[in-house]
């Protein structure tokens, strides 16, 4: 069974009466949370995109990116992403009920943020509307200001690169404990960690951009301390 076809049984549910509530408590456990996860994206990408009130081209592409779907597997996609552009609840209902979803798991959290920074970015220019969308639902998640910062600088081209953000640490941390902070981040970023936090496989290629980001931030955090 596809993960669109577990996604599209969860739709059934809830077009069958059941609550949004009571449908994300069923996926909160594995393996089920690869659907949650998949929804929480969608949903939260369309809400965006309602945000800044349109869907381009690169934006459907930047999706496809982050999730391989097949043709059989379209309209269940589709389905997810309209029904969540046209249901009244706002985005903030949305967010709440995924942060309590993946209540004991900051890191996916930080996960889905990655994914809707890549979507957002997808045509090129970082709408003001976004930012303000993306900063709600990193508030509503629990991310901290430097976190929601190191993702902005990651993605934004015009954003201040900061590489003390990216590593999340201050300026004035200590050097062995800016090592552990990006060791740390390293592994966390590994696929099979990924994939424990519930992400499922296509979304674990986003970490290879991170991945990439992290070791730059650290190589010229440790470069400028040697100088």
């Amino acid at each position: 069974m596809s993960i669109w076809t577990r996604i599209s049984d969860a739709l059934s549910a809830l077009a069958s009466g059941e609550s949004l509530a009571t449908v994300f408590e069923r996926l909160r456990t594995p393996p089920e949370r690869s659907v949650a996860f998949t929804i929480a994206v969608i949903a939260l990408s369309a809400k965006m995109a309602k945000a800044d009130g349109l869907v381009t081209r690169d934006e459907v592409t930047a999706f496809r990116e982050v999730f391989t779907i097949h043709p059989d597997d379209e309209a269940s996609a589709a389905r997810v992403f309209n029904m969540a552009r046209t249901d009244v609840a706002g985005f903030d209902e949305y967010a709440r009920r995924i942060a309590g979803m993946f209540a004991d798991g900051h890191s996916t959290l930080l996960d889905l943020m990655e994914g809707l920074f890549h979507i957002a970015l997808a045509d090129g220019q970082y709408h003001p509307k976004e930012d303000d969308f993306l900063a709600q639902v990193g508030d509503i998640f629990g991310l901290s200001e430097r976190e929601f910062l190191g993702l902005r600088s990651r993605f934004v081209p015009d954003a201040p690169p900061d590489p003390w953000a990216v590593l999340g640490v201050e300026p004035d941390t200590p050097m062995d404990e800016v090592r552990a902070a990006w060791r740390r981040l390293v592994r966390e970023t590994h696929p099979d960690r990924m994939l424990a936090r519930g992400l499922p496989e296509e979304a674990v290629r986003l970490a290879e951009k991170r991945l990439v980001a992290i070791n730059r931030a650290w190589e010229e955090i440790d470069k400028a301390h040697r100088l």
